[in-house]
């Protein structure tokens, strides 16, 4: 299985961090985002990785080169025009071909452990679509996720309203998909926030009828979103030696 790293973001909620670096490579404790995500992959059996770059793409590809240094073959592929996770992904299609892949956004940090529990769940119970989900007390600044009571998805819901989501299950930013998820890509148009979103093109898998799950992710789990994120993951790794 190929992997896919979203790390095309502009980070505009950072402020003066990502200035002069991509979101992406801001250093949380000891090490950048991407570098936590790359040493929770190597356990997964994940070898070949692309990842779609954007604003300040020349540091990430000049930082992480071919990949060799970190034991993955790594492809860069560049979104020109930064339009949402939608677009990005879709971006990937001629790379990962017509096998099922693993997809992470880039400003993710989670338990390590997460990744291979999360795609040992997905090859004892294949489906269209697996997205990770943790549980918070407003999912307003992520997607909210609703699921039945065997861990199908019914519904996603993007950046709801602040108070709204009956669910306090939030979209995690892990997936595995069937490629399939490219014909909706295709069918999506901008979201209200103008946007190409991944979630929009679930959801029309999702009224489909095609078998979407959710794996709750344990442990700890952060969006790097804004600084003040950023300081409290850190805070709370040092805390745990795990920086």
């Amino acid at each position: 299985m190929k992997g896919v790293i979203l790390a095309a973001g502009k980070g505009t909620r950072m402020r003066e961090f990502t200035r002069n670096r991509p979101k992406p490579m801001l250093k949380v404790a000891k090490r950048s985002i991407l570098e936590h995500i790359f040493d929770a992959l190597k356990a997964t059996g994940i070898h070949e990785l692309i990842v779609v770059t954007g604003r300040f793409a020349n540091i990430i590809e000049n930082h992480f080169g071919d990949g060799s240094r970190f034991g993955f073959k790594i492809t860069y592929v560049r979104q020109k025009v930064i339009d949402g996770t939608g677009s990005a992904t879709l971006l990937t299609e001629p790379f990962v071909s017509d096998s099922p892949f693993f997809l992470t956004y880039g400003d993710i940090i989670t338990w390590p452990q997460n990744y291979p529990k999360f795609l040992e769940f997905y090859r004892n119970r294949p489906c269209k679509a697996q997205l990770a989900v943790y549980e918070v007390d407003d999912p307003w600044r992520g997607a909210a996720v609703y699921v039945d009571g065997d861990g199908k998805v019914i519904d996603i819901v993007e950046k709801p309203p602040k108070g709204s989501s009956k669910s306090k299950l939030n979209n995690a930013g892990l997936y595995v998909f069937d490629p399939i998820i490219f014909k909706y890509l295709k069918q999506i148009g901008k979201s209200p926030r103008g946007e190409y979103e991944l979630t929009d093109a679930i959801r029309l898998m999702i009224q489909d009828g095609h078998d979407v799950r959710a794996v709750r992710l344990e442990g700890y789990w952060g969006d790097m979103a804004t600084p003040e994120d950023v300081m409290a993951m850190t805070r709370y790794l040092e805390s745990k030696g795990a920086a």
